[in-house]
């Protein structure tokens, strides 16, 4: 009898503190408590691994790193890693193969990356920069009708300049496809080749983001015929956006949260102290590359851009239907699973501006 009675005792004493516990989680401010131990963040030891590329329009990671701004966000128990890329595609390749947490890149590899996953190893959590791509041309070329027969260059297949020059190609009643054929030739380079290819006449112009249209200018002699802002509603369209592993996202929010705050922070800075932004983004370009860019051209580039952490999701929306449009990228049906800007817009929040919109 006496061990029945200890069982009993232990099944009372473990059913009250279920009691307790259960009244603990209903509490009103339970939830709160639990999303802050959570935003807390863990003190075990974390890399974080951050691509971008030597490109003025990954502009917030070049201040981000080269002011320290990311180390100075990040906590003492997360290390910062950084990758430099020359293209998307390897960028893509190191976040789907758990090389790299969080990088900077167009929104259409972003989406290709979605895409190739079924919707589950990325997710945009930011923007980073809007506007300055053009599609600069000989000056010989003053109408679409003039393109008929020429070829153009684009950063790559598939990527954001490269649909955006299909998609109006097709607009304007002139075919083109992914092999380089149709009424125009599109030729996927890089674009420093671009640059030199255009120089020499074997291309007739380019569809390419900033620096890159404004040397096709200055240094090419190249016009432009086609500025993509005039193509979207308020002048605005994703450029580059700010993506992570949802295995990251999921595993360490706190440390998102940090580095989100350091995006912002960076962000900030460009558009409120420009002059030293541009020498702290060149040199970074300079360190990277061994190769400055002129006072020239980043002047007049850094004018075109608009740096933002709005990752503007209704156009990377529009641009996967184009791409799809032009036979570049599978139909995506849920789009909407790309985004997660959750953390970004608590971050926004309490810095005391507004919150941005996903789909």
């Amino acid at each position: 009898m006496s061990r029945v009675r200890s069982i009993w005792r232990i099944l009372a004493v473990l059913l009250a503190l279920a009691v307790v516990a259960a009244a603990c989680g209903s509490d009103e401010g339970g939830a709160d408590a639990s999303d802050s131990s959570s935003a807390a963040g863990s003190t075990e030891p974390v890399t974080l691994r951050l691509g971008y590329f030597a490109n003025i329009t990954h502009a917030a990671a070049l201040v981000g790193v080269g002011n320290g701004i990311f180390e100075e966000a990040l906590a003492d128990n997360v290390t910062l890693e950084t990758s430099t890329f020359n293209a998307g595609p390897a960028e893509i390749e190191a976040l789907l193969g758990d090389a790299l947490d969080i990088g900077y890149i167009g929104p259409n590899p972003a989406l290709n990356a979605y895409v190739q996953s079924d919707g589950e190893a990325v997710r945009i959590i930011a923007g980073a920069t809007s506007g300055g791509a053009y599609l600069i041309v000989n000056p010989s070329i003053s109408t679409a009708a003039d393109l008929e027969g020429k070829t153009l260059a684009t950063p790559q297949l598939g990527n954001t300049q490269d649909v955006a020059l299909r998609s109006w190609l097709k607009e304007e009643g002139l075919s083109s496809d992914t092999s380089g054929g149709g009424d125009v030739s599109i030729v996927p380079q890089e674009n420093s080749q671009t640059l030199d290819a255009f120089k020499a006449g074997d291309i007739d112009g380019a569809w390419v983001p900033e620096p890159w249209a404004t040397r096709l200018i200055q240094e090419g002699g190249g016009k432009v015929l086609v500025d993509e802002k005039t193509l979207w509603p308020d002048g605005e369209y994703a450029t580059t956006e700010i993506i992570v592993r949802t295995a990251f996202l999921e595993e360490h929010p706190d440390v998102v949260q940090q580095f989100l705050e350091g995006h912002l922070e960076a962000t900030d800075f460009l558009s409120t102290n420009p002059t030293e932004s541009k020498t702290v983004v060149n040199d970074q370009i300079n360190a990277i590359t061994g190769k400055k860019l002129s006072d020239q051209v980043i002047n007049t580039a850094w004018d075109n851009l608009t740096f933002t952490v709005d990752p503007l999701a209704a156009t990377v929306e529009t641009s996967a239907e184009d791409a799809a449009a032009v036979g570049v990228s599978k139909p995506v049906e849920d789009i909407a699973g790309l985004f997660d800007v959750k953390i970004l817009n608590d971050v926004l929040v309490a810095a005391g501006k507004e919150k941005v919109e996903a789909l």
